[in-house]
């Protein structure tokens, strides 16, 4: 079963920092295996709208409204997405969630188009940024 477990969301103030985490088990995150992975935010009313995302071939994609403030990495001896959140505005508040999709590549195209229907979900994390 393949499971995704977020964690490190909470209250921050703005201009402060965070880092989300997302735990993935049951799928291979390795070189050799294909991958999509990354986080994806929802604000009440709005739709979920692509963060950050990485693929197997190394590709890294960000929102612009994020680029140059969040940076993704992943561990791939833990099977862990990290999301490290600097400079963090209430624009950034929302509900955080990973996503898993089981093909390779094309991680900015999939960060604009969003998961299809075979893409993995956690149960996401809440973000909160006050001023």
């Amino acid at each position: 079963e393949v499971r995704l477990v977020e964690s490190g969301g909470g209250s921050v103030q703005d201009g402060g920092s965070l880092l989300l985490s997302c735990e993935v088990s049951g799928y291979p995150i390795t070189i050799k295996s294909n991958y999509r992975l990354g986080w994806f935010r929802q604000s009440p009313g709005e739709v979920r709208e692509g963060v950050a995302a990485v693929d197997n071939l190394g590709n890294t994609a960000y929102a612009r409204s994020v680029k140059d403030r969040f940076i993704l990495s992943v561990d791939f001896t833990k099977s862990v997405l990290t999301m490290h959140m600097h400079n963090v505005t209430s624009e950034d508040s929302g509900m955080y969630y990973c996503a898993l999709d089981p093909v390779g590549g094309f991680a900015r195209e999939w960060l604009i188009i969003r998961p299809g229907p075979d893409a993995y979900w956690g149960q996401g994390t809440q973000v909160s940024v006050s001023s």
